[in-house]
């Protein structure tokens, strides 16, 4: 017991003793999970969108909570987050299925060759967000996918700026900057799918992160689409009147989530601090660009 223990305080993650079985292909493979406590975890600041930095550890270097979220079959390359792991229509596993070494070609392409059945490394992680997109393409709107597409977007990108700063010479900043556009998009959409109920993202809102570690839920996806729509207003319009009606709609949605300014336990101050500088930029850049019509 004692033995084992020491290993566990030098170890970042360990194999499930259950075996996950593909249901696309029927792999068997053992999920890798991280151990919780014993001081790996050091958190950091929180970053303007909503990630949570976390220090490296003297005694376990890197630690990366979100390495372990996505479930990858090795053999593959099938993606998803674990509730939604054997909820597939026959159609989709089949599309899956006959998608798989498009999945493989592109990951070698952007990172190289890579074998999951290796321990999770920022490599991985960064990949297994990447596969997660590309997989939920191909899923039914039963599973909510837009949203699921939006949080692995925003996480890929954060895993390309840490690849960008740890492997400068490999040129990462455009693939970052591609997926935080498509983060920009995906949660957009995610605002519409939650008035028009096209999806049923009610159902995923203790996912919606768009960390691990404190799931912002709507409120998040209300102040990200506002703070994306900003960052990337010349990529997601071409004309100063369609970027205008993207500010204006993004600054009534934030409206709501900064109400009248005071936090509570449902709206964290530190949210509530990030919307409010957000509405007032946003009203001024609007003013600049002839008010709202």
């Amino acid at each position: 017991m004692a033995a084992t223990a020491a290993t566990q305080n030098r170890k970042i993650s360990f194999r499930s003793k259950d075996n996950s079985v593909c249901p696309v292909c029927n792999e068997v493979h053992q999920r890798e999970q991280m151990f919780q406590g014993g001081g790996r975890l050091i958190a950091g600041k929180l970053t303007q969108d909503l990630r949570r930095l976390y220090e490296k550890n003297k005694k376990f270097g890197r630690v990366g909570p979100n390495d372990y979220v996505l479930l990858v079959c090795p053999k593959c390359l099938y993606t998803s987050f674990n509730k939604d792991w054997d909820n597939l229509a026959p159609a989709e596993a089949e599309e899956l299925r006959m998608s798989s070494d498009q999945r493989r070609q592109f990951l070698e392409k952007v990172l190289g060759p890579l074998d999951f059945n290796e321990d999770r490394n920022i490599i991985l992680g960064a990949a297994s967000y990447l596969l997660a997109i590309e997989c939920y393409q191909k899923r039914g709107t039963s599973v909510a996918p837009t949203p699921k597409k939006a949080v692995s977007a925003i996480r890929a990108a954060w895993y390309f700026d840490d690849l960008i700063t740890e492997f400068p010479d490999l040129k990462f900043e455009p693939v970052r900057d591609f997926l935080y556009k498509k983060a920009a998009i995906y949660y957009s959409q995610t605002l519409e799918l939650m008035q028009t109920g096209a999806e049923p993202v009610d159902s995923i809102q203790g996912m919606l992160g768009p960390d691990t570690d404190n799931n912002w839920g709507f409120d998040g996806v209300v102040y990200l689409n506002a703070y994306l729509t900003r960052k990337f207003l010349d990529q997601l319009a071409d004309t100063k009147e369609a970027q205008l009606d993207l500010l204006v709609r993004a600054k009534r949605m934030l409206a709501r989530l900064y109400g009248s300014g005071k936090s509570s336990k449902g709206k964290p101050s530190a949210i509530i601090e990030m919307a409010r500088e957000l509405y007032d930029e946003y009203g001024s850049l609007i003013e600049e660009m002839g008010g709202e019509k």
